[in-house]
């Protein structure tokens, strides 16, 4: 789920998980099945799944030294345009734990009429990392 290159490391797309792994509700398009505050919670929990697939692969997260790139996906019904809003969830976590010297990044958030597993979000990133 990421690839170290260098100093950076690349992280494949995540979906919100609960602590056991499995997929977290609700499922289905923002707009309609899924509410803007419940997608922002599940880009929140997409966050922490990416934070563990990422402590995996470098053992020691105080070695992030930027948050450099985040993709945000989201599940979107016909007319909801409000894709930064739900992304939010996970920029917002970042910034909480890391700060916003390391952890305001660059970012995208986009539509999409459908993701795996009808999941609301999916999120990609890239990394920097100390030695």
């Amino acid at each position: 789920m990421a690839r170290i290159v260098g100093q950076r490391v690349l992280i494949a797309g995540h979906g919100p998980l609960r602590p056991d792994g499995s997929l977290a509700p609700p499922l289905g398009k923002v707009g309609r099945e899924v509410s803007a505050a419940e997608a922002y919670t599940a880009a929140r929990l997409t966050g922490l799944a990416v934070l563990a697939s990422l402590k995996r692969a470098i053992d020691d997260l105080d070695r992030v030294r930027a948050w450099t790139r985040v993709f945000g996906m989201v599940n979107v019904a016909p007319g909801f345009v409000d894709m930064p809003s739900v992304i939010n969830g996970f920029s917002d976590l970042m910034l909480e734990l890391y700060g916003p010297e390391i952890g305001a990044h660059a970012r995208s958030a986009v539509g999409m009429a459908g993701l795996p597993f009808n999941t609301p979000v999916e999120i990609e990133a890239e990394v920097e990392i100390a030695s």
